[in-house]
């Protein structure tokens, strides 16, 4: 019979073998990861850092060290405060629709509902389909003589000058919604599933009802989930100039004036000072926002535990 022999390493050979493998596995992936870091870099990074020099400057060209002039100029601007509260009021808004609304439909396409490959298919099409060719749709709709007007009068109803009022900034929400909520309803649908099927059938055997399971089980699951659907709502919702520019051009209606629209019109005339400190403020407005999101994350962590 053949006799198998075994031979061990000495402990300093493994650990030298287990290092060197390391250092290979870490070089593979710092080469991988190398182009992407770079275009971050190169398209992110390095043009923040030079915005935020030239916040703190009075010219781009041979201009000084001007201190916080530039931001005291901004926060007495009109236009920028303006701009500042419409965008926050917008995500104040928006943000929780986007939350209830893509929660419900995932709760609703989780369960054997008829169509519901086709309805979870029809909620990816807003984010293949180009942006461009949808706000026609839209101007068709929300138009002086658009589709909804004209329901509305044969109603008995007034027409409304959706993008000439105060109107404009519902239908902006409604754009909103309508092109990131698929995104969302995949993220919670991905969070449902994950739940094992047991937790609510023990729920139900000890009496608990549908409230007690949503709030017991369902919400507690989905905390991961839900964080970081705010995160990306929040960010989205600081990024809906492409449409409100098409809908509404240059200088929209005061309601749909965004910070998007400020930096756009201060680039337009060479503004540089004002647009790098509004672009400034706005990144330290979001990372304040997802630090504290993340701290009450954190605390609920805790607490659950």
């Amino acid at each position: 019979m053949k006799k198998w022999v075994f031979l061990r390493a000495p402990k300093g050979q493994a650990f030298l073998g287990f290092a060197r493998w390391r250092r290979g596995d870490a070089a593979a992936a710092g080469f991988f990861l190398a182009p992407s870091v770079a275009g971050f870099a190169v398209f992110y990074l390095i043009p923040f850092g030079m915005s935020l020099l030239y916040s703190f400057q009075s010219g781009t060209s041979g201009g000084g060290f001007a201190g916080l002039a530039n931001y005291r100029e901004l926060l007495a601007s009109d236009s920028f405060r303006k701009a500042a509260a419409n965008t926050l009021y917008f995500s104040a808004i928006g943000v929780p629709l986007m939350l209830v609304l893509s929660l419900i439909l995932a709760l609703l396409l989780n369960r054997q509902i008829y169509l519901r490959k086709w309805l979870r298919t029809s909620y990816v099409l807003p984010l293949v389909v180009p942006v461009a060719s949808v706000i026609l749709i839209w101007q068709m709709i929300f138009d002086w003589n658009g589709v909804l007007n004209d329901a509305l009068s044969r109603f008995g109803m007034e027409r409304v000058d959706w993008m000439k009022t105060g109107a404009a900034r519902y239908v902006v929400i409604v754009v909103y919604l309508w092109k990131n909520i698929g995104y969302n309803v995949i993220l919670f649908l991905a969070g449902l599933q994950q739940i094992p099927k047991d937790y609510y059938e023990t729920a139900q055997v000890e009496g608990a009802g549908p409230v007690r399971r949503f709030f017991g089980i369902t919400l507690v699951y989905l905390t991961t989930t839900t964080f970081f659907v705010v995160i990306m709502s929040i960010i989205n919702s600081f990024k809906v100039f492409r449409e409100t520019y098409l809908l509404a051009g240059d200088y929209p209606h005061d309601s749909i004036y965004m910070l998007q629209h400020y930096m756009n019109n201060m680039f337009v005339s060479m503004d540089i000072q004002k647009l790098t400190a509004a672009a400034v403020l706005m990144v330290a407005a979001i990372l304040a926002i997802v630090l504290g999101l993340f701290g009450l994350e954190r605390r609920y962590r805790q607490f659950m535990e």
